[in-house]
């Protein structure tokens, strides 16, 4: 069984390395970019294949670990093998 939890800034969090990337882009000539977001994608491979206890698990690693709840907002993706 495969989780994925995608971690991203909150909406009116500062990001300066997506700032950074996309002044870069400007700067090359991509011009028509308005806007870049970045965030981490974070897999889990459980040796188990119970969705439930995945998605239990899941919530549990991103709200203790995985993500800065306070200034990031998190996806969980429940994948099949």
């Amino acid at each position: 069984m495969i989780v994925e939890i995608n971690v991203s800034l909150k909406h009116g969090v500062l990001d300066p390395q997506a700032k950074a990337i996309h002044q870069g882009l400007k700067s090359l000539g991509f011009l028509d970019v308005i806007k870049v977001s970045l965030s981490k994608k974070i897999i889990l491979e459980f040796q188990h294949n119970d969705d439930k206890k995945a998605l239990s698990e899941a919530e549990k690693m991103a709200e203790e670990l995985l993500a800065n709840t306070i200034i990031e907002d998190y996806q969980i993706i429940l994948k099949k093998d």
